[in-house]
């Protein structure tokens, strides 16, 4: 059995995954609150899918990248398999908005969190393990049973309290500190499925095929700051509850437009206004001799 180190630069790693986890969070929680704001389903659907990407793709999937450039394995050299490295960042992303949809369908009950929760911390716990199938070294890998099933328990119940906290947490101090807690959990849930795994080396060194971290690096570093640019975007150019509390106060305060007056008549003091018959062509004009005074 070989020797695994999981924190092969000291703390760094570990501080920026939990940095990422807690930025992620904070998004994602205030995306949730403007699902519950949305006038529409279109509306809920656009601010579902942002948040499901802060959640899945920054809070969880990258972090467990960043943790995972910490993992190292002594007489070992490793490489990853692109497509399951992706694949397992869509697992997180779709896994956080099938919870979303669930909780945020209706008025929140217990059935429904604890549904989602189920199902969002499964996709967590995919997530985390397709990653590690991933890996390429000149090995076999191995999990210990019982810790891989508390770190599924572990990934069920932080997913069931980031739902909560999706749903319920309004503003201000309050996400920043449900963030932080989210935080922990997140990284807890990773480093608890990382102590289930054993290495294996075989005795014959062969070539690992699959791309290096190094290589991997970069394109998820960009990845990560677009995201997190666009999804600040998003937040600052949409309207809030107080915009449009100012938008509804203006528009009551606002003096409707004066409606023009109709043109007032001509004065008519003979009353012929009055005797159509004048306006007739061919009509004689009336005499006193065809209506003799009574």
């Amino acid at each position: 059995m070989a020797d695994i180190n999981h924190f092969e630069y000291g703390w760094i790693t570990p501080a920026l995954s939990y940095a990422l986890s807690v930025l992620g969070s904070i998004l994602g929680l205030v995306c949730a609150g403007r699902i519950r704001t949305a006038r529409t389903a279109g509306q809920r659907a656009w601010w579902g899918l942002l948040a499901a990407w802060a959640l899945g793709g920054t809070a969880i999937w990258a972090m467990h990248f960043m943790a995972m450039l910490g993992f190292a394995v002594d007489g070992a050299r490793i490489r990853y398999d692109v497509s399951l490295t992706a694949a397992s960042t869509a697992i997180a992303v779709v896994a956080v908005g099938i919870g979303l949809a669930i909780v945020g369908t209706g008025r929140l009950n217990s059935v429904r969190l604890v549904a989602g929760g189920v199902c969002t911390g499964a996709g967590v716990a995919a997530m985390h393990y397709t990653g590690m199938a991933a890996m390429r070294l000149n090995g076999s890998l191995g999990y210990d049973p019982t810790r891989v099933v508390l770190s599924v328990v572990v990934a069920v119940v932080a997913a069931t309290v980031a739902l909560w906290l999706a749903m319920t947490v309004r503003r201000g101090l309050a996400i920043f500190a449900s963030a932080l807690v989210m935080g922990v959990a997140v990284n807890g849930m990773h480093f608890t499925g990382m102590s289930a795994l054993s290495v294996h080396l075989h005795e014959r060194s062969g070539g690992v095929t699959g791309a290096g971290v190094s290589a991997l690096l970069v394109p998820i570093v960009v990845a990560v700051i677009f995201g997190v640019v666009g999804l600040l975007y998003a937040l600052l150019a949409a309207p809030t509850d107080d915009d449009r509390a100012a938008a509804a106060y203006l528009d009551a305060r606002r003096t409707p437009e004066p409606t023009p007056a109709a043109p007032a008549a001509a004065p008519d003091p003979v009353g012929l206004r009055a005797r159509s018959t004048l306006g007739q062509p061919g009509t004689p004009f009336p005499s006193r001799r065809d209506n003799p005074p009574r």
